[in-house]
């Protein structure tokens, strides 16, 4: 009778071993499949990186930033040495101002001649009017006086009039004669001075043309200013983007070369999760598609993604894939863009897992290992 229960007893303890075994299978051990419609993958998070580096050689002054640090755009990273540059910036202020100061000077001459010279014509032409006018009368004059003498030597001859009236008439003629040829002097004299007054107009051409050249070395200066201006902020190093800095390559003292690099910076608003995909899933896979990734320090929060790279060769699976049997697979690399990165919580090298949907009607569910 013992022998019975102990062996119904034993049975009974078989029994609930293996019930308990079943369960335990079904509950924990036994994996559910994945839904069709979903891919499930995993990997690092990364990012475009940029490199920081500069336009001109020089050396070191001050280094405001450090591996780590959360830059903004445009924040200053490095300043070089710019003892040099700021004296030619100096020199090509000054050059500025003199040649902007005879420019001025040579614009209030020009401006000043070009009042004068009209002027100065309309006085000359005046004149010439006036003399060419006194010519006409003296002329006239003159004539009227030889007719006058030729008739007095005529009545003089018949004795009609005096001889001393004759020699008035003669010597009226004469002084008729010498105002004649004043007056043509004086003629001639206004027509010269109307040519040289004239010229005038040439001497307005020559000042604009002098203007000309001073404005054109003037705007030569002026480029070498903004030339050097450039320079000097250029030795100013500067953010090109808002990002992380993960790696510094040079400190303070140090001598860079021309676009030598500084620093390396990732935009950590352009983070992308590169993962892989086996070889017999990727048939299924096309640019566009919506993913979302899952990460440790966000267990309940889910990062919208895209699927916005698919590599055109296959690989054997790199060594950070968590499961050895799976690196000994063919996959795809392909990469997949975060929509955002709110506050910057994600940075490059987080490992994440990430659900990439190709059938646009299955539900979303968390990544299953």
């Amino acid at each position: 009778m013992r022998r019975f229960l102990k062996a119904l007893i034993c049975l009974a303890l078989l029994f609930l071993i293996a019930a308990g075994g079943w369960l335990a299978y079904e509950r924990w051990l036994k994996k559910e499949p994945f839904p069709d419609g979903l891919i499930q993958s995993n990997g690092r998070m990364e990012g475009d990186h940029m490199t920081v580096s500069g336009k001109f050689p020089g050396r070191v002054q001050e280094l405001l930033a450090r591996e780590g640090d959360m830059v903004r755009q445009n924040q200053v990273l490095v300043r070089l040495d710019d003892t040099q540059t700021q004296a030619k910036v100096s020199q090509a202020k000054h050059a500025v101002a003199v040649l902007a100061a005879q420019v001025r000077a040579a614009g209030m001459a020009l401006a000043a001649l070009k009042k004068e010279v009209p002027l100065i014509i309309e006085a000359a032409d005046a004149a010439r009017v006036d003399a060419a006018a006194t010519v006409l009368k003296s002329e006239a004059a003159e004539q009227q006086a030889a007719h006058d003498n030729m008739r007095y030597e005529q009545l003089e001859a018949k004795h009609i009039v005096e001889r001393h009236k004759l020699e008035e008439m003669a010597l009226a003629w004469t002084v008729a004669k010498s105002n004649l040829k004043s007056a043509r002097s004086g003629s001639i004299r206004a027509e010269k001075q109307l040519r040289e007054a004239e010229l005038g107009w040439d001497r307005i051409k020559v000042k604009g043309a002098e203007l000309d050249a001073l404005k054109a070395r003037r705007a030569q200066a002026g480029a070498k200013l903004v030339e050097m201006e450039s320079v000097l902020a250029d030795l100013t190093i500067r953010a090109p983007a808002r990002g992380m800095l993960m790696t510094r390559l040079v400190d303070v003292g140090e001598m860079v070369v021309s676009g030598g690099p500084l620093f390396d910076l990732v935009d950590l608003d352009r983070l992308y999760l590169k993962t892989y995909v086996p070889e017999i899933l990727i048939g299924k896979l096309r640019l566009d598609l919506p993913a979302r990734i899952h990460t440790d320090a966000f267990p309940n929060r889910a990062f919208p993604a895209t699927l916005r790279y698919i590599s055109s060769r296959a690989e054997f699976t790199p060594k950070e894939v968590q499961t050895p049997d799976e690196r000994v697979k063919l996959v795809y690399a392909v990469k997949l863009y975060l929509s955002e990165n709110p506050d910057h919580c994600l940075s490059p090298g987080m490992p994440a897992d990430a659900v990439i949907q190709w059938k646009k009607a299955t539900p979303w569910v968390k990544p299953r290992w």
